[in-house]
């Protein structure tokens, strides 16, 4: 059984991706913000969390690195759509979709995906990303 956690701030995406990936052999929770998602992460686990990069509060390439500190066996995949931000929302690792992706792989990601994507794609994602040999405890 492969549990999954979804983060996003979007409420019709997390329903969206639950509906359609829970089902025999998965089970998923959702979040969301990464606070909420790093509780459920501590409560129940998950060997795979999927995230949204953009996301109030703590932003996910901040999940990202705890969750890759603190649960170094969960698999990550980074999604987003961002990139169209205005001066406010600047961030200096982050200023374009790509660098958004790029900095939540050096965040610790093991898969990236830029919104929208389809079905396939994500799941092909998902089983490239499970099949990593686990990571060894330092």
């Amino acid at each position: 059984m492969t549990s999954i956690l979804i983060i996003d701030d979007e409420q019709n995406l997390l329903e969206t991706l639950r509906d359609v990936l829970q089902g025999p052999g998965q089970t998923v929770a959702t979040a969301l913000d990464a606070e909420q998602g790093l509780r459920r992460l501590r409560e129940d686990g998950a060997d795979l969390v999927i995230t949204d990069i953009l996301l109030p509060g703590m932003d996910g390439i901040e999940a990202i690195r705890q969750i890759a500190r603190l649960f170094p066996e969960v698999r990550i995949i980074a999604m987003t759509g961002g990139g169209g931000i205005g001066l406010d929302g600047y961030r200096p690792e982050a200023i374009t979709t790509c660098a958004y992706l790029q900095a939540a792989g050096r965040a610790g990601a093991h898969g990236l995906l830029h919104k929208p994507f389809g079905l396939k794609q994500l799941r092909e994602m998902m089983q490239r990303v499970l099949r990593l040999a686990p990571l060894q405890a330092a």
